[in-house]
């Protein structure tokens, strides 16, 4: 029992790291079709949404099997609760990877806006923040994750920059508000992007320690 087990949880961190991967590209190539003004590959992300809904529903369906008809304790059973908080996580990064596309979408129909607005290097922090987390998860590193914690506070700083230089763009140029509130909004989900990744970390840092550590902000100042 405890080999078969031990099989079908190493099963569900291969899959729950194939939806990670997956997540993790369409952010990627979200921010790269509003770098790239490309409206086909901002549709793709789109409409390939469903491949990672579809992923989660699996991993889902596969940790209630496991508790079912193992009933696991301890790390296991932490493994288990913290899969599934992971894996709603990931669905919704999906989700605001598909916003983000949409931004892309109506942006490639418009002129490029006068003023540097770059989202490639915050999308970067943001995917950086997502692989090591989940290396986190399946390395049990504790300190890895508990240092992703802290690095969100560098995509919050990267939005608050952008918020200003929009609300600049906007005062100089008001023809250009649409896509400068679209960008806004990019960039929003990015920051959306960010904390969801935290909640990840937070979530391994519990698989491992056996502590809590949401709401408490003040641990990474």
């Amino acid at each position: 029992m405890a080999k078969h087990l031990e099989r079908e949880i190493e099963s569900l961190k291969k899959k729950l790291l194939a939806l990670g991967a997956r997540v993790e590209t369409s952010v990627r190539d979200a921010t790269l079709a509003i770098e790239k003004r490309d409206s086909e590959l901002a549709q793709e992300i789109i409409e390939h949404d469903i491949d990672i809904d579809q992923a989660e529903v699996e991993v889902e369906e596969d940790c209630l099997k496991i508790l079912a008809l193992h009933q696991p304790v301890a790390i296991d059973l932490r493994f288990i609760v913290t899969v599934l908080k992971i894996n709603n996580d990931l669905e919704r990064i999906g989700d605001l990877a598909v916003n983000i596309a949409e931004r892309a979408v109506f942006l490639a129909a418009q002129p490029r806006v006068s003023i540097s607005i770059d989202l490639v290097d915050m999308a970067h922090h943001a995917q950086s923040m997502l692989k090591s987390s989940l290396d986190a998860l399946v390395n049990h590193d504790a300190h890895l994750a508990h240092e992703v914690c802290t690095r969100d506070d560098i995509v919050d700083s990267m939005n608050r920059q952008m918020y200003l230089k929009v609300q600049e763009g906007i005062l100089a140029n008001p023809q250009q508000m649409a896509s400068l509130v679209h960008l806004l909004s990019a960039s929003r989900h990015l920051e959306r992007i960010a904390d969801h990744t935290t909640n990840i970390a937070e979530d391994v840092i519990y698989m491992i320690e056996g502590q809590i550590v949401r709401h408490q902000a003040e641990r990474y100042g």
